[in-house]
């Protein structure tokens, strides 16, 4: 049986893990490569770090912080912010990453999709959506949620799969950091809509939002959170114990 990953997620600016509700009212939290440590020694599946404003800032990723967080990590890595070419791919990589993930760059350039997974591999390659309903469909935003870009959210993840994305994030704006539960609604409609795996981010709040995630809706494959987990609000030892205890499958802390 595939086990349910559990995935702390590093908001990274100016060298500083961040966190804000609705992508907005950053506060800084903590050094990424102190949290890298305790998430690697701790029981997390994997690590996501975004740097969240190299794109809004038309800049590449920092290279030197992520060179330095990669070194403390030993569960599958995946970084984000500012991959706008395949060269951005090869520079992360060479980082320490194990997948790179595209938003905005895709955005602009959805061959981009196609280039990397057919130079590296689907399964190196992550789309990336930051999701928001409005005008009564999920649309699209770029820039850090600041851009709405106009497409529908499900037209557009189903396309990225097709070019050759290996995995989804779903960022759903609405929840973020809002601490009320996945957004189960839009949640549901991606992965009723592609094959490849699907990881929830925003809005988890406590243990019971990742049982009601999983058990509601089987096919998501893993759970990002941020906040909850850099203020010890939740131990991943102890959501697991819980998600287990559900019947859930889990990998072993």
């Amino acid at each position: 049986m595939i086990t349910k990953r559990i995935i702390p997620c590093l908001d990274v600016r100016d060298g500083r893990v961040v966190k804000g509700v609705n992508f907005t009212g950053l506060n800084d939290v903590s050094s990424p490569v102190e949290l890298a440590k305790y998430y690697t020694e701790n029981g997390a599946d994997e690590l996501v770090f975004y740097d969240i404003t190299a794109s809004a800032e038309g800049r590449r990723l920092f290279t030197d912080i992520l060179c330095e967080t990669a070194r403390t990590v030993f569960i599958p890595l995946t970084v984000g912010g500012g991959i706008n070419t395949v060269e951005d791919f090869d520079r992360v990589l060479k980082c320490g990453a194990d997948k790179v993930s595209v938003n905005s760059g895709a955005l602009k350039n959805p061959e981009l999709i196609r280039e990397a997974s057919r130079k590296y591999g689907d399964q190196c390659v992550v789309l990336s959506a930051d999701v928001k309903r409005k005008e009564g469909e999920f649309r699209v935003f770029a820039k850090g949620g600041r851009e709405d870009t106009g497409l529908e959210a499900i037209t557009w993840i189903k396309r990225g799969v097709c070019l050759g994305a290996g995995e989804i994030v779903l960022n759903s704006i609405d929840t973020d950091g809002v601490k009320g539960g996945f957004d189960l609604e839009m949640l549901e409609a991606v992965s009723n809509a592609v094959s490849v795996p699907v990881i929830a981010s925003g809005g988890a709040g406590n243990i019971e939002d990742f049982i009601t995630l999983f058990q509601t809706l089987p096919r998501v494959d893993a759970g990002l959170a941020a906040s909850i987990f850099h203020f010890g609000e939740v131990r991943i030892s102890d959501l697991k114990a819980a998600l287990k205890k559900e019947g859930i499958p889990v990998r072993e802390v």
